[in-house]
């Protein structure tokens, strides 16, 4: 009995850590840009002052969007958020 309980909770920890490997590209904001073909955050710093914008515009170029960012926070550690739309004052 002690062997089965000990079996299945080895197998139970090791999927449930391969899930969380596998898994950890999706679990939410990271470094860099966090978004899809409608819009995404990243993190600011001091050295994206000058270009957010560009970040922006890269990230929603690849759906062939434009992009508007709608929210600076000029704090360490909070976000750039932006959105993507396809054409001037149409956002969805």
């Amino acid at each position: 009995m002690y062997r089965k309980l000990l079996i299945a909770l080895g197998v139970l920890l090791t999927a449930s850590t391969g899930a969380l490997a596998w898994g950890a590209g999706f679990a939410g904001p990271g470094r860099g840009v966090t978004g899809n073909d409608t819009g995404g955050i990243f993190p600011y710093s001091p050295g994206v002052e000058g270009v957010y914008e560009q970040i922006a515009e890269d990230h929603c170029a690849r759906w062939g969007r434009l992009a508007k960012v709608t929210s600076i926070h000029r704090k360490y550690g909070d976000y750039v958020s932006f959105v993507c739309y396809d054409r001037p004052g149409r956002i969805h």
